[in-house]
């Protein structure tokens, strides 16, 4: 080992003592940052991993949509089968209605599906909290909980949907009385936004209702597992699809709604990095205190024939061991808190007295966590430069420093 690294160890490691008080101070330091970037990045990657899971979930993979009705779509639906990135197809078709219920109005989003082929794609069942899909047919609808919550509805109740088609006909002075349908059952997505404004009806009975005769207003598709959506979405519509048809990927989809929770991440992370650039300050003040009260230590180095830039190497090298010991330990101390955070959780809604029901209402009951590699290796990276940095203003100070001054130092 060379001697400078030697020594180095020795200022981090004094005899009878496992670490200096001021090396104690810029390892946990250290340790504080890299341990809260880890668990902000890892709860965040979490959020946005439920999400894009939902999405598909509720959304499939691939739509299939036209600027037109679509009437051929039993050969389109054909045509997609047989791929074989492709698991499933269904049509669909959507707009809005006005519900109403004892005199309570909403105007949902309402989307027909076709029972049989729907669950392969969009498993309605699984986020089915009351009834059950045998009770579903063209006499019965799914409310989202939200929406029910609103009209005051719940399974058995009879709810009045009025159409665009109404209004038509009010013109031609003609009057269509509001179809009834039977609350057969209640389901909850996760998301607000679905959950609160939501209907689905049959296929059926959506054509009937926005007077589509056999036409659909797009088929959704269930892509095998790892098929990439999007770069699929545009081979299927440039080799695959006719003419008017056009492929759109979740993501597309939720472009915007993707984007601004990356961003979320990154202005977080980009406020935490500050707490590891504060360590670097206390690191650079322990190794400058250091350089001072061992001026003559230095100096008689120097006059036993050191090179400058191995004095320099010294200190640099005391920087990269505390980043490297406060990054080990702020990765170990998130993955405890991570692990344990349902408990951490308890115990602070016990000490604060609230509650952490909020959760629920985004359909997560506990703190979603997903570990990325690449996270991990950027925090290590970052807290090792500074760290290795914070040591290079005392080292440049100790490797100017003459023999003679430096002996004659007090």
């Amino acid at each position: 080992m060379p001697w400078y690294l030697y020594h180095a160890l020795k200022q981090l490691f004094p005899s009878g003592r496992f670490f200096s008080f001021f090396s104690l101070m810029s390892i946990m330091g250290v340790m504080l940052g890299v341990c809260v970037l880890i668990i902000v990045q890892s709860v965040m990657n979490g959020f946005g991993e439920g999400i894009r899971q939902r999405l598909t979930e509720t959304q499939g993979d691939i739509r299939i949509r036209s600027n037109e009705i679509i009437y051929d779509w039993e050969d389109v639906l054909d045509t997609l089968t047989e791929q074989s990135e492709i698991v499933a197809a269904a049509p669909f078709a959507e707009g809005v209605i006005m519900l109403q219920h004892q005199n309570r109005p909403q105007f949902p989003f309402v989307r027909g599906v076709d029972p049989l082929t729907e669950e392969a794609v969009v498993p309605i069942s699984k986020f089915l909290t009351l009834g059950n899909m045998e009770d579903f047919d063209d006499e019965g609808v799914f409310l989202g909980e939200g929406l029910a919550y609103a009209l005051k509805a719940g399974p058995g109740s009879t709810v009045e949907v009025f159409t665009p088609l109404m209004l038509e006909a009010l013109k031609q002075d003609e009057v269509l009385l509001p179809r009834e349908f039977k609350v057969v059952g209640l389901f909850r997505t996760g998301s607000p936004q679905v959950d609160g404004n939501t209907m689905i009806t049959t296929l059926r009975v959506m054509q009937e209702l926005y007077g589509l005769e056999n036409g659909v207003h797009g088929i959704v598709l269930k892509l095998r597992p790892g098929q990439e959506a999007f770069g699929y979405s545009v081979d299927l519509e440039r080799e695959v699809l006719r003419p008017g048809l056009k492929a759109v990927s979740w993501i597309e989809s939720n472009e915007e709604f993707l984007f601004v929770i990356e961003q979320e991440k990154r202005v977080i992370s980009f406020i935490i990095i500050f707490i590891i650039l504060v360590a670097s300050f206390s690191i650079a003040i322990a190794l400058m205190m250091a350089v001072i009260r061992k001026t003559r230590e230095i100096g008689l180095l120097v006059a036993m024939g050191a090179r400058p830039h191995q004095v320099a190497y010294s200190f640099c090298f005391q920087g990269f061991v505390i980043g490297f010991f406060g990054n080990a330990m702020g990765i170990l101390m998130a993955m405890i808190c991570l692990h344990y955070r349902r408990q951490i959780l308890s115990l602070y809604a016990d000490i604060s007295n609230t509650q952490t029901n909020f959760l629920g209402q985004y359909d997560v009951y506990e703190i979603p966590v997903h570990y990325l590699a690449s996270d991990f290796i950027t925090v290590t990276c970052f807290a090792l430069v500074i760290s290795t940095l914070a040591g290079l203003l005392p080292a440049l100070r100790a490797a100017r420093l003459k023999p003679a001054d430096a002996l004659r130092s007090e």
